[in-house]
């Protein structure tokens, strides 16, 4: 792989926030994907992209290791794996295109969603957003953006922010369901010669800076009140939305 420095120091630019988003505000990633997906072909950086977030996934648990809820990923397995398998049929068949553009729409759609949903459910007199077909949608959701496109981020700032997570259960809830998801994704993405042995050296040059931003996530959560972070993660998540659906 041949690079420009303008790319190089936009993907030293992702790997920061990559890390930043597993140990500190979640939201953030969306800004990596966006930024590897303007960088480099949309396809060519959910391959390089992977690897980085395993690394930084791998920070993220053995950090927050013990602030994890358990029943809140075991019931999205099924539906997670369902949406994985989805959109690793759909991978190959749709253009870098049109792929920000899904993505872009269903995380401002979801987040809109989650912004009304207390009025809406009021209005129906039905908490839908804890059935188990919500539930199931967002689990295949999840599992569909994290394969085309690494994006399930914004799924699960959705439905861990409806179950009413602080703020280090937040963190350690999600780092154990991406850890998993994302290594998972790795045989899949090989098949589909997204991830070849430059990929991983490309990952493993972004060690450092990924590192760098576990770091300051790890420093600064703690100093953020749960009133903000939760703002914090609503605003970058739209933000990227809006990247990847104007980009």
């Amino acid at each position: 792989m041949d690079f420009t420095w303008g790319q190089i120091a936009l993907a030293l630019l992702a790997a920061v926030m990559t890390g930043f988003s597993k140990t500190g505000v979640p939201g953030a990633g969306i800004f990596g994907v966006a930024i590897m997906a303007a960088v480099f072909p949309a396809k060519q950086s959910v391959g390089m992209l992977l690897p980085m977030l395993i690394t930084a996934d791998i920070v993220a648990v053995s950090y927050y290791r013990k602030a994890v809820v358990w029943n809140h990923l075991i019931v999205l397995i099924p539906w997670v794996l369902a949406g994985i398998v989805a959109g690793f049929f759909v991978m190959d068949r749709i253009g870098d295109g049109q792929l920000s553009v899904i993505l872009g729409a269903l995380i401002v759609a979801l987040l809109a969603l989650h912004m009304v949903r207390d009025r809406l459910e009021r209005k129906l007199n039905y908490p839908f957003t804890q059935t188990a077909y919500f539930q199931a949608a967002l689990g295949i959701l999840a599992g569909f953006t994290t394969m085309v496109g690494n994006a399930a981020g914004a799924i699960m700032t959705v439905y861990l922010l409806s179950k009413g997570l602080q703020k280090k259960e937040f963190i350690g809830t999600g780092a154990w369901f991406f850890l998993a998801v994302n290594v998972l994704k790795v045989p899949f993405n090989a098949y589909l010669g997204l991830i070849t042995a430059d990929t991983l050296v490309f990952a493993a040059w972004m060690a450092a800076p990924i590192l760098i931003g576990t770091w300051a996530g790890i420093r600064l959560v703690p100093r953020i009140p749960q009133r903000w972070f939760q703002a914090a993660i609503l605003i970058l998540t739209l933000l990227g939305g809006l990247r990847l659906l104007f980009a």
